[in-house]
């Protein structure tokens, strides 16, 4: 578990440096991009998980995710993209701070793209044939 004295979002929020800001969340670029363009929307409140945060947060930065997906989407090559959360250790978040993953797709970038984020459980993701 992150505290606020030791999570790396925190220490980032003081730095200050991101490509876009509201009253109530950043964004800044994934360290570990998935693919180019991965950004993270941050609540500049320290709160572990996206469903603890208040309505008007939440909304703050589905708004702002939704902007950067529709700016990637202008991008050359950006034919889709994927708006996620991982809230708690078992959905795979491993920063204790509430975030949105913006993560900007290309046609080929994966052999087969159908179910996207349903294959966060392999077995279950192949629905169709």
């Amino acid at each position: 578990m992150n505290s606020q004295s030791t999570c790396p979002f925190c220490d980032l929020l003081q730095k200050g440096e991101f490509l876009e800001q509201r009253e109530s969340a950043v964004v800044i670029r994934d360290a570990f991009p998935v693919s180019a363009g991965h950004l993270l929307v941050i609540s500049r409140m320290h709160e572990e998980h996206f469903t603890a945060l208040d309505s008007i947060v939440r909304n703050d930065m589905l708004a702002l995710a939704t902007e950067m997906a529709d700016r990637a989407l202008k991008q050359a090559g950006v034919t889709g993209c994927n708006i996620g959360v991982n809230v708690g250790r078992s959905a795979g978040q491993t920063v204790m701070h509430a975030h949105l993953h913006v993560i900007p797709r290309r046609e080929g970038d994966v052999a087969d793209p159908r179910g996207g984020v349903r294959w966060v459980v392999p077995s279950k993701a192949k629905y169709w044939d």
